[in-house]
This record gives structure tokens, sequence and C-alpha cells, in this order.
């Protein structure tokens, strides 16, 4: 792992003794990182994708910092040991940066725990990284009742390098009607052999699916998507086929694929894969008891692979088509969500993942939550209806991520 010491020194210090006065720390780091030491002068040499520490050598470069605040990294990270006045100068430095809007932190104190911070601090920087020039694709619009989950996607891109693209629903049509029946049959039925069970659909509806699918994909390697939220009950209307099928398997090859046109969800489920390498679940909280802090989160897709099981259903809502049911492990959750129109604000808990439920008037894969926090704030403050569940407990790196990206968070 490289770091890059961007160098702040007063000219009355020389270089040798600038290493030397900070002997102790620079050893530290070189025990854990590829150290290049850049001299403030050679700043611009540097590119987005390199990660660069600002270490404050002495005092007295509070001037210098300013002079060349364009071309610093942001957020800023600065490293000050207090040696030669230089946590003083750092002090005044991060003051100067956050009154004129830039996120700042200074690392001092103990070296572990400054080499834990980095390390924390990278993989943070390497997630926004990742994200940026992303490419969401919006395949036909969002549905009509998701009237609190819209993005400005100029904002989206300014905040996060993300970029949404829309698509017609045409395209699909296209593609769907030159993929023949026999060209998916093979993949239909080994996908069907792989279920614990198929339920209601009929094998012509495994058919539609599967085209569906493959026309998706098409569209997905054409225009180099990185993920995508698709209008699905108008793809019902036009072909009888719905994208449950689609999205599941899209997901499980890497492709992050929502519902319903969601435009803050799909971003939600692309950050998270980006900073944990987990694919998530986009569901509709169906049952909230505040008492017990229990949630059930329902969805008729999610993909095979964050299953133990799954049985293949019609969709819920139609009665029609695919539909997936997933069975799912149990045990350590997150739920997380980013709204607002630029996507800076958030929700974030943790839970237990308790049952696979099976109610009859809810969507196809179901699972019950008790959460660790109270469950009031999805009947006081929600974000929206769609809600994203991760395996495993990354409370603590999601909320360091989105704090890091200037996001609020919502209890």
């Amino acid at each position: 792992m490289v770091i890059n010491l961007i160098t702040f020194a007063s000219l009355l210090h020389k270089q040798a003794s600038v290493r030397s006065s900070h002997e102790i720390i620079l050893n530290e780091l070189e025990k854990y990182f590829t150290v290049n030491f850049i001299d403030y002068q050679d700043i611009n040499k540097l590119s987005p994708d390199d990660f660069s520490i600002l270490f404050i050598a002495t005092g007295g470069v509070e001037r210098l910092v300013i002079q060349h605040f364009e071309a610093l990294p942001r957020p800023a990270i600065i490293l000050a040991d207090g040696m030669q006045n230089s946590l003083a100068a750092a002090l005044e430095i991060s003051s100067w940066l956050r009154s004129r809007g830039m996120k700042s932190e200074i690392l001092h104190g103990e070296l572990s725990e400054i080499i834990k911070r980095i390390f924390v601090l990278h993989s943070n920087f390497m997630a926004q990284r990742g994200l940026y020039g992303m490419r969401i694709g919006v395949i036909g619009t969002p549905s009509s009742w998701l009237i609190a989950s819209n993005v400005d996607y100029l904002l989206a891109k300014r905040r996060w390098g993300v970029e949404y693209t829309d698509i017609a629903l045409e395209r699909v049509y296209e593609y769907y009607n030159q993929i023949t029946d026999d060209e998916v049959g093979e993949a239909c039925a080994g996908l069907a052999g792989k279920a614990l069970a198929c339920r209601e659909a009929s094998p012509e509806d495994m058919i539609k699916a599967m085209r569906l699918y493959r026309a998706i994909r098409k569209i997905v390697d054409e225009d180099r998507l990185s993920a995508l939220t698709l209008s699905c009950f108008r793809l019902i209307e036009q072909t009888g086929a719905t994208g449950c099928l689609a999205l599941s398997l899209l997901n499980d090859e890497g492709i992050i694929a929502g519902c319903e046109g969601d435009l803050q969800s799909v971003f939600t489920m692309l950050a998270a894969k980006v900073l944990t390498g987990k694919p998530a679940f986009m569901a509709n909280p169906s049952m909230i008891n505040a008492r017990t802090n229990e949630i059930i989160l329902a969805h008729c897709t999610i993909g095979i692979a964050q299953t133990e099981q799954f049985i293949i259903r019609n969709h819920f809502e139609t009665e029609s088509g695919i539909g997936i049911q997933g069975i799912l492990p149990t045990g350590d959750v997150t739920i997380v969500k980013c709204g607002g129109e630029c996507l800076d604000e958030y929700y974030l808990g943790t839970g237990t993942l308790t049952e696979n439920t099976n109610y009859i008037n809810m969507c196809r894969t179901q699972v019950r939550i008790k959460m660790n926090a109270p469950a009031e704030y999805f009947l006081r403050n929600p974000l929206g209806n769609h809600h994203i569940m991760l395996h495993g407990n990354y409370e603590l790196m999601l909320d360091e991520f989105l704090q890091s990206n200037g996001c609020k968070r919502i209890e």
C-alpha cells in the first residue's frame, strides 16, 4: 500500500533535519506502507488516484498550504507528530480548511492508532475512487409511486463521481424480441434444476424471464454499466415478463441491479458493494414492530448467491411471470439507505436476521430482522420505502465512509 506524504516544511529547516526530527513516526510508517515523500511544490504531479496525506513537518507553513489550496487532496488528511511546532500549524490549517468547506482530519497521537486510522482512510479513499466514473443505467423511468426517491444526476456526479444514464425501454423490447426460446432453453433448465421447488410459474414464464435477462445483459455490455435500475412494471405490460429473474442473475454476476427505477437504492447497493465487496438485498419494510424492534423486509427478487436455497415463484403483485423466494442464512445483517436528491443523507442500522417468513400477502423473499436500535426510524423519519440489507455487520465501515463524504446520518 502506497501513501504519498506531501511535505510542508518551513524554509528555515533543512531537508535532512526535517527527516531526523520526525524519525520515529516516519520509521513506523515505513514498516507498514511504501512511503513516497512529495515536496509541496510538486503536489500537481500527483493524480486523483494517488492516496495522499499532508505531512506538516514544521510550524510556519500555514501560508504555504493556503497557496496550494486548489491542489490539495480532498478530504484533507493532515499528519502532525507535534515536533517542530507541527501540531500547532496543523490545528490552524485544519480550522482554515474547514471554514472553506473542506473536510479535514488531523492524525496525531499513539503511533499504533495513527497506523490503524490510515488503513481506514485508505479504504474509504479506494471506495470513493472506485465509484468515480461508474455508470448507472436507468432503464425506463422510476415508478410513479417513488415520489421521495429522486436523484439529481448532476449533483450526484459532483458528489460521488457516478454517472446516471437514461436508457429507453424500446432497446430492451428490441433485443428481447430478437432472442428465441431455443437460445435460453438450456439455461432455464439448469436454473430450475438448482431450485428447491418451482411453484405457480410456468415453463413459458421462465423462458420469457430468461430472454429478458439476456436482453438486459446485452445493454449492460454495450453501455458499460456497473449498475442499473429497471422500470419493472412497464416491462410486464409490454412483454409479459417480470424483471425479477434478470435482476437476480445480474446481481450474481456483479452487476448491481435494482427494482422499480429507484435511483437512490441502486446507488446505495453500488456504494455498499464497492466498500464491502458484498452484494445486497433491496426490499420493502413490510412490517414494523416498534415495541419489539423487529421488521420484516420483503421483495420478489434477490441474488441467488445470497441465499441458502431458493424457490421459483411468480411475481407477488401481478401474480405473473417469475419471482424469486430466497431462503437466507440467519445471523448479523446491516440495513442502509442513501437518500436526498444529491445522495447526502443516510440511514444505517444493524440487527439479526432471525427467520425467513412466508406470509401470503407479501413479496416472495421475506426476512424477519431484530434490530439493535429502535425501529421507530421507519415510522418517524424514513428515507423512503426501499432499504438495503447486507449480510454481516458493516456499520462502522459504512458510517465512516459516508461521514467522510459529508453525508448526514438520519436516526
